[in-house]
């Protein structure tokens, strides 16, 4: 929301997307999330105060000092809470802009809820919540990444996020794995496989055709065609044109869907991007179609 000064034009409104830097704002709004929702009552009971950790926050303390600072676990002795949390505060404060990403990735990966039976609850998971809100930190402060299911990616459009959470929520087991990968070698900030990630992309489109059609051998290009004639489904001629030529495309461009090695590791992060986002949009309408001619309903154009 904008102040009063900056309605006024005295003082600047932020435009600029912060992509490889952190500003101070946004590392403490961060910051004061993870405060709330992980480790305020934690840090309470090691000043003192009339407060019991849980042990899902006392095994989430231990996880960060062993799998994550990789530091010595006689450390963890109670003569050294003090230190301990100084530390974590102290790391979150000066490191990189991309470690802050990492880390706030990190906790809700690891901290387990307190909800006993995850299939019955009703209520969003503290994780959840958790990641819900640090999207919306992430908006207002124009960061270029958002949390996309338990990854953060390099996503800005809302749109873009929602078509691939939508679509990576498909109960298909073999779609679900491509796509979730296709993210995550896709949003890899240290070594990010874009080659890869357009592969799996694409391939999930097909696990997701062929079970439509239910032939397992059929190659995207098949499988399309099956479905443009299928009763009650159908497909509109461009967009199976389209979606085969994209098919086309990731088999022969830079040799992508073959892996060959020795080709020149081009800088693919636009086009992984475009294909993780129009191979989920794809995905979601083809669920569509499929739901809709399971009740018996044509999709008209």
């Amino acid at each position: 929301m904008e102040s009063f000064s900056q309605r006024k034009g005295i003082k600047p409104v932020k435009t600029e997307i912060q992509r490889e830097s952190m500003d101070d704002d946004l590392r403490t709004g961060l910051w004061n999330l993870l405060y709330s929702f992980y480790f305020k009552i934690y840090i309470s009971y090691m000043l003192g105060k009339d407060y019991l950790p849980t042990k899902e926050q006392k095994e989430l303390i231990e996880n960060l000092w062993i799998s994550y600072f990789k530091l010595p676990v006689d450390e963890l002795e109670p003569k050294y809470c003090n230190d301990r949390i100084k530390f974590i505060k102290d790391y979150y404060n000066k490191c990189e802009w991309y470690e802050v990403y990492d880390f706030i990735e990190f906790i809700p990966q690891t901290y387990r809820d307190e909800s006993i039976n995850e299939r019955y609850r009703r209520d969003k998971s503290k994780n959840e919540k958790f990641r819900e809100e640090c999207n919306s930190i992430l908006k207002s402060h124009l960061s270029a990444y958002r949390f996309v299911d338990d990854k953060i990616a390099e996503i800005t459009s809302e749109l873009e996020i929602e078509a691939i959470e939508s679509a990576s929520q498909i109960p298909i087991p073999s779609v679900q794995v491509q796509l979730n990968r296709a993210l995550e070698l896709f949003s890899d900030r240290e070594n990010p496989d874009y080659r890869n990630s357009i592969k799996d992309s694409i391939n999930a489109v097909e696990s997701l055709c062929k079970r439509i059609t239910g032939n397992s051998k059929a190659t995207l290009g098949e499988a399309l065609k099956e479905i443009e004639t299928k009763p009650n489904i159908g497909l509109h001629p461009a967009l199976k044109e389209a979606f085969s030529k994209l098919y086309g495309y990731t088999s022969n461009a830079d040799c992508i869907r073959h892996g060959q090695a020795d080709e020149p590791n081009l800088d693919l992060n636009t086009e992984a991007r475009f294909m993780l986002v129009a191979c989920s949009a794809f995905i979601n309408y083809l669920g569509f179609v499929k739901i809709s001619a399971e009740k018996g309903l044509k999709v008209r154009y």
